[in-house]
């Protein structure tokens, strides 16, 4: 679902498990299809070299960013596509402020990139745990959205999507990962500890996405709970973003067909 600016936001209202009607028959056949299409237009893009599109997933813990990445984002050739995760800040960059380090790793011209987690941290987590100032956040918004459409207007196309599930489908992917010992080194006891704050994460990230949901970067709310179609809803809405890019191969040499090898 996309966010409008000034949308008042209600999570509770959005269904995670809605598919709007697709089934996963149709999901198996569409997706590996959509993912040839982002191949070629991420080639066209880096031979354009003009512009750039920038890929935020956020979500609570267990929403499938990394299974976006896995199933979705591995469409794009790794030469030009950089993947960055936002962990807990460190000394260097506490010392600048809250986008300086975002800012350093924005993709460039003909590149992709994806930040796994990003500076919505910084209005949301920080927020829940009372590390900043409820008038700070709102700074916050405010300098996040002028960031944002500034980077749009040097060519940096921003998708943000929130992969929205339900506290039951946690708990059950959570237990999952106790019980599989190739998925267990991905638990975290902070994880139980933010289960607890699960109403005020859902208060603070509507917070974020409708007070930082602007015309040149807008949010997209992707039901989550089926992992199968929220990888196709993300392939989905990245390929029709590539192809709103109007991203053509530079024009050759008129002089080419004289050219002889």
């Amino acid at each position: 679902m996309l966010i409008h600016p000034g949308e008042d936001l209600n999570l509770s209202d959005f269904d995670p498990d809605n598919t709007f009607g697709k089934s996963q028959e149709d999901i198996n056949g569409e997706l590996p299809k959509l993912r040839s299409l982002m191949a070629e237009m991420q080639y066209k893009l880096y031979i354009e070299n003009e512009k750039s599109l920038l890929v935020i997933l956020q979500g609570m813990d267990t929403s499938g960013k990394d299974g976006v990445i896995r199933h979705v984002i591995t469409a794009f050739n790794p030469v030009s596509c950089t993947v960055k995760s936002f962990k807990v800040p460190t000394p260097e960059e506490l010392a600048h402020d809250f986008l300086w380090r975002v800012h350093e790793v924005v993709p460039r011209n003909g590149f992709v990139g994806v930040f796994n987690r990003s500076h919505y941290e910084d209005v949301v987590a920080v927020r829940v745990h009372h590390l900043i100032s409820e008038s700070t956040c709102f700074k916050r918004f405010n300098q996040i959205k002028h960031f944002e459409i500034m980077l749009t207007e040097n060519k940096v196309r921003i998708l943000k999507f929130f992969l929205h599930i339900s506290k039951q489908e946690q708990k059950k992917r959570l237990a999952d990962r106790l019980s599989d010992p190739e998925k267990r080194w991905k638990f975290n006891k902070e994880d139980i500890k933010k289960r607890k704050k699960w109403g005020e994460y859902m208060r603070a990230y509507a917070d974020a996405i409708s007070n930082c949901s602007v015309e040149q970067a807008p949010w997209h709310v992707i039901p989550a709970n089926k992992k199968w179609f929220r990888n196709w809803a993300v392939a989905k809405i990245i390929t029709d973003t590539l192809t709103q890019m109007k991203i053509k191969y530079p024009k050759t040499a008129s002089d080419y067909k004289n050219i002889k090898i």
